[in-house]
């Protein structure tokens, strides 16, 4: 799996996920907060199933990621 979420990308997927677990802990949304799991999980990667079908890479040349075209 090489790296295809850049450094704003995997912050912003962070910031949601823990967002959405921490309403759901609290009782503002139901039990489809725990999806927050998945962007979490994204960012911890930096690795985006999904980006890789579309050929979306939001990683710059520094990052170790390879620029989109």
């Amino acid at each position: 799996m090489k790296a295809n979420i850049g450094n704003i990308d995997r912050i912003a997927r962070a910031v949601i996920g823990i967002v959405l677990i921490g309403a759901s802990l609290a009782g503002l949304i139901g039990v489809w907060g725990w999806i927050g799991i998945v962007p979490l999980a994204t960012a911890g990667f930096r690795f985006c199933p999904l980006y890789a079908v579309l050929g979306v890479n939001s990683c710059d040349l520094t990052s170790g990621g390879k620029p989109s075209t």
